[in-house]
């Protein structure tokens, strides 16, 4: 397979973009997130494409940014508040191409879609997901939060409160009840988001941008956008401020490793509340 972080096709109407970073579960790097940016443009404007399917390689869909430091944009954004921010920008603006890009934009889902990944996900127009899949943004345990706090605008504040402030992790089945996935697939059926992608592209491309922007605007209407800037805003700073919650953390990365230092931390919220 190519060593491309991105993978394009066009058939049948359907432009198919792929996250090719399978070894790192399709953790977003800069140059990922840059060439997905502008993949989805050049889709959005290609006459042959009627409808979008997103797809990641390997087991999962998008386990979220990069961890490790071996992307030189991160690394060199040190406490910088202003470069951490005009950095969240630069993905917020491309979750808003995904957004409001003029074709629908289909999300095939397995595996892990967590923080970035969840977000990616939840701007898109249908997902699909797998039986294994896992939706979360589990960021806060980390002491980071999301800076794009898609969420609330997709399963309201309550259900959004309970992930977001305790990083909880749900499965496939959850994800559909709260409203965050159409359908829950066998994983071997995946290639179900294809036929919905074909369905749609049965449609007429005016119609179909049409419907999609209608849709938009309402929610729009309500404050998508100012609310998504707004939370890019609010939670920038946070990642410049060295807390005693990351000092400890760092501390374990350094003892343990990243895997193994996440994993005894997530240890940490085993017990769920009593129903």
């Amino acid at each position: 397979m190519s060593d491309e972080p991105v993978l394009t096709g066009i058939a049948g109407r359907i432009g198919t973009i792929t996250l090719n970073r399978p070894a790192r579960r399709n953790a977003v790097n800069t140059p990922m997130r840059d060439a997905l940016h502008q993949q989805i443009r050049a889709m959005a404007d290609n006459a042959e494409v009627s409808v979008i399917l997103l797809r990641g390689a390997g087991r999962s869909f998008c386990a979220g940014y990069d961890l490790s430091s071996d992307d030189p944009e991160m690394v060199a954004l040190g406490n910088d508040a202003l470069r951490w921010h005009d950095f969240q920008q630069r993905g917020l603006e491309f979750l808003l191409a995904i957004w409001g890009a003029r074709k629908p934009v289909i999300a095939e889902v397995q595996g892990h879609a967590l923080g970035f990944g969840c977000a990616l996900a939840m701007v898109c127009d249908l997902v699909i997901a797998a039986e294994d899949a896992q939706f979360g943004e589990p960021e806060i345990r980390f002491q980071s939060i999301s800076s794009s706090v898609v969420l609330p605008w997709v399963i309201g504040a309550r259900r959004a409160r309970e992930l977001l402030y305790m990083g909880d992790i749900v499965d496939a089945r959850t994800a559909r009840d709260y409203g965050m996935v159409n359908r829950v697939v066998a994983a071997s059926e995946l290639p179900a988001a294809a036929a919905y992608a074909r369905r749609l592209a049965r449609i007429g491309p005016e119609a179909l941008s049409r419907a999609k922007l209608a849709i938009n605007r309402g929610i729009e209407a309500g404050g998508f956008r100012n609310g998504l800037q707004g939370s890019l805003d609010i939670v920038s700073p946070l990642y410049t401020v060295e807390t005693e919650m990351v000092r400890e953390f760092r501390k374990g990365v350094e003892k343990l490793g990243l895997r193994d230092a996440i994993k005894q931390r997530n240890a940490e919220f085993d017990e769920k509340p009593r129903t």
